[in-house]
């Protein structure tokens, strides 16, 4: 085994050796082959009888018919017209060229390249110390704080759209946290929790729904199965609430169960325009539970109490929660741009303030702003309407487009309600980017924004989505070169269709132009080296 080991780092710096010497003499060995191949078609020039295969190949070219050459053209034409489909289609759906990912993954390792998924590159933080770049798995997903409910929100919009509005990634994310919170402290399973831990890992809703039924029947005082079908069962936020209070009843002393239920009964009672209950539900549960805090509560406070148009209380809010030491949300920096928005907005004007320049008050809302965008850009083009809104799904990912469709879809209403708030997002946030233009390497108030979103974005949110990239990516070049290809060689088939004798012409003078270095390079051949040592040469 030492002879193993000790063996391994010998061979693996020869590896090492070997990649380096080979991309270090890459350029080098082009042009020596090169060099190599007009040598041996010179030297063979005579014993391969190579000037006669020359003359029959012209003559075979010219007895050629245009029909050949358009043939041959659109042929070209039709094939890379499906490479670039299918390159497009690929980009589309996972952000990247097929060609370029197969040959990076493939080559790059053999021309001593480093490899793509490495995560030793440092980023500067806020503070200008070196910070790792997160990696997709410290991409954390949150659970949505305001997810709707299934029955009576996201199937009524199958129903009628005929569309899935979560994925299955989504939904499997939910049957973990269901397992975990409900029954995940229980020493010992009860028959019934055995029956809810399969029930929540159902795919099928009729099934989920089938198995809760089957728990209450073997105790009637099942919370965890009124709870779904709360959740799944119940068509209107009526009758989900109407669940909810029974299984509150019967929770018992389970912590986890009654913050769960009391936080739905809130929501509930807000989506039933019950508010003022609805806000004193959740103060009472942030009272009553405070170490909870990772369930962000807050977040349904803070939209109720936007609602109410208490702006006083969503300061008091913002105060305890934007906090330096506290994880951000969209939420958090976006509310806070709306407060400091809306004292300016209503009187705000483009024109007056390029005159007169920025008051204090109103340099301090755009600076909230550029504070929101660079926490979450994608936010802006659903609140200015520039971008469909879709159901939010279940769980978001921070600084993601998912956080930001969940945004988007409780808060539009309240950033119209200010006057002015948006017309002042639409002129002032896109200059966020003239302060961050290397978003990836380094931030401003943040850290560099995190480039595994996207694809994190791309499980959580459904297919008929299209997905907000940021920083905005370029077309791939294969793409460009595909599409380029197509187009010269369906013109070409285009011209030799309708001018032959043109493009005969045309081609006979390209490809003279074309081998015209190789006959002056052959001439100096010959008259720089002796006649009788290339027939000895081409003897041997």
């Amino acid at each position: 085994m030492e002879d193993t080991a000790g063996s391994n780092p010998q061979s693996l710096g020869f590896t090492e050796k070997l990649k380096s010497w080979l991309s270090w003499s890459w350029t080098y060995v082009c042009l020596i082959w090169f060099g190599m191949v007009l040598i041996m078609i010179y030297v063979l020039w005579s014993p391969l009888k190579l000037q006669e295969t020359l003359t029959s190949a012209s003559v075979f070219l010219n007895t050629l018919t245009p029909k050949f050459y358009v043939a041959l053209t659109g042929t070209s034409s039709l094939i890379s017209g499906l490479i670039l489909i299918f390159e497009w289609w690929y980009f589309r759906k996972y952000g990247t060229s097929f060609i370029e990912q197969v040959s990076v993954s493939h080559l790059r390792p053999l021309l001593g390249g480093v490899e793509s998924t490495s995560t030793t590159g440092l980023f500067a933080s806020v503070n200008g110390e070196a910070e790792p770049r997160p990696s997709v798995s410290e991409c954390k997903v949150w659970r949505n704080p305001l997810n709707l409910f299934r029955g009576a929100e996201y199937n009524r919009y199958t129903w009628v759209t005929g569309k899935e509005p979560l994925t299955y990634y989504d939904m499997n994310l939910s049957a973990q946290d269901h397992q975990t919170f409900f029954t995940g402290d229980t020493p010992q399973l009860r028959p019934e929790d055995a029956v809810m831990q399969k029930a929540w890992r159902e795919r099928n809703p009729q099934a989920r729904i089938r198995a809760a039924y089957q728990a209450i029947e073997m105790n009637q005082e099942c919370a965890a199965a009124y709870v779904l079908l709360a959740e799944e069962e119940a068509t209107t936020i009526t009758e989900a609430e109407r669940l909810f209070k029974k299984a509150l009843i019967i929770a018992g002393k389970d912590i986890n169960l009654l913050v769960y239920i009391k936080r739905r009964m809130a929501m509930c009672a807000r989506k039933l325009g019950r508010i003022k209950e609805a806000v004193k539900m959740m103060r009472d549960l942030m009272k009553e539970f405070p170490l909870l805090g990772m369930l962000n509560i807050h977040e349904n406070l803070l939209e109720a109490l936007l609602e109410l148009q208490a702006y006083a209380d969503v300061q008091a809010v913002l105060a305890k929660y934007d906090d330096i030491s506290l994880p951000k949300s969209a939420t958090i920096c976006y509310t806070s741009a709306l407060l400091k928005a809306r004292a300016v907005s209503d009187k705000f004007s483009p024109e007056a303030a390029s005159r007169r320049g920025l008051s204090t008050a109103e340099m301090n809302a755009v600076e909230a702003i550029h504070r929101a965008v660079e926490f979450n850009p994608h936010v802006p083009k659903y609140l200015l309407e520039m971008k469909s809104l879709i159901l939010p799904p279940e769980h978001i990912l921070k600084r993601g487009d998912s956080e930001a469709v969940a945004y988007a879809f409780f808060h539009l209403q309240h950033w119209k309600r200010a006057e002015g708030a948006l017309n002042l997002l639409h002129c002032t946030w896109e200059g966020t980017f003239r302060i961050i233009p290397y978003p990836l390497e380094k931030g401003h108030l943040f850290y560099p924004y995190p480039g595994c979103t996207e694809t994190a974005d791309r499980e959580l949110l459904p297919s008929f989505h299209e997905v907000s990239v940021y920083p905005k990516k370029e077309l791939p070049f294969f793409i460009l070169f595909t599409a380029g290809l197509c187009s010269f060689t369906a013109m070409l088939a285009m011209l030799t269709h309708q001018f032959p004798e043109l493009m005969g012409v045309f081609a006979k003078a390209f490809f003279s132009t074309l081998f015209a270095p190789l006959g002056f390079f052959a001439d100096k051949m010959e008259s720089f080296m002796p006649s009788s040592f290339w027939h000895q040469l081409t003897r041997i």
